[in-house]
């Protein structure tokens, strides 16, 4: 399970050298160990969503969210509880076996489950600086694009591996992710996600990590657009790993109503 909390095997045994052609192979061991160091078949969290806006205003959700493998991949269903204005909103995304992901959104206000277009995967999710890619993106396989180790460097006193990440997918939303990765303990502290034109578009950073279940998990994720200078940030409340989530929860009946069928 890696859905939205990239968490700690350790990679041992190999020698990085400095050089401007350096072993793919290499960059993609460390990325599949920072993107799989936490081991879990389900993870359940309930968390505190601000949205900033360029003005500096804020607005406050509080969402739910329970993730689960299944056979092609994480399932997620996300629930909005506050405020009043989203409350009863949900959605569900589903891994695909072909890759990517399917998605549905159950808007109080419509009354009945929606699919999400392929149109609509580069829209903002709910008004946060997150897209409905990105929240399928966290769960993105490393065999997807090509890693390259471009240099070692110190983000807030601790020494990391920058990786660069180009998708060998040309449709993909982004250009190329570049991710600041702990050499000690594969933690991951930053991304930097460039668009199609080669600019930087997003930042996400994540930090505060604690142990949870002996698994280090970040407790607060923010993720930045840069051109429209709006930042959405998410600190965890609660979470659990491995407790067990009915297959119910991810289906559309569930969306639909928010319950269980008996």
């Amino acid at each position: 399970m890696k859905r939205f909390i990239l968490a700690a095997f350790l990679l041992c045994g190999f020698v990085f050298l400095y050089a401007p052609q350096l072993d793919a192979q290499t960059a993609d061991s460390i990325m599949e160990s920072a993107k799989n160091r936490i081991s879990s078949d389900t993870v359940s969290s309930r968390s505190r969503m601000v949205i900033t806006a360029k003005n500096g205003t804020t607005s406050e959700r509080v969402i739910d969210q329970y993730s689960k493998d299944g056979p092609n991949g994480a399932r997620t269903v996300i629930l909005f509880q506050s405020p009043a204005s989203v409350r009863g909103t949900r959605f569900l995304t589903m891994d695909k076996a072909s890759g990517g992901s399917d998605q549905w959104i159950f808007l109080p206000s419509l009354g009945r489950v929606r699919r999400i277009a392929s149109s609509e995967s580069g829209g903002n999710f709910m008004g946060t600086d997150f897209s409905y890619d990105d929240i399928s993106s966290m769960d993105r396989s490393v065999s997807l694009d090509s890693h390259t180790l471009l240099r070692e460097e110190n983000v807030n006193g601790k020494a990391c591996y920058v990786i660069q990440s180009v998708p060998k997918d040309s449709s993909y939303q982004y250009s190329k992710t570049i991710t600041w990765v702990d050499k000690q303990n594969y933690l991951i502290y930053k991304s930097e996600m460039y668009n199609r034109r080669g600019e930087l578009a997003k930042l996400m950073e994540m930090s505060d990590y604690k142990d949870i279940q002996g698994r280090l998990s970040p407790m607060q994720t923010k993720v930045s657009t840069v051109a429209a200078g709006t930042s959405t940030t998410i600190f965890m409340e609660a979470m659990k790993y491995d407790d067990p989530i009915p297959e119910g929860v991810f289906t559309s009946a569930y969306l639909e109503t928010g319950r269980l069928a008996n």
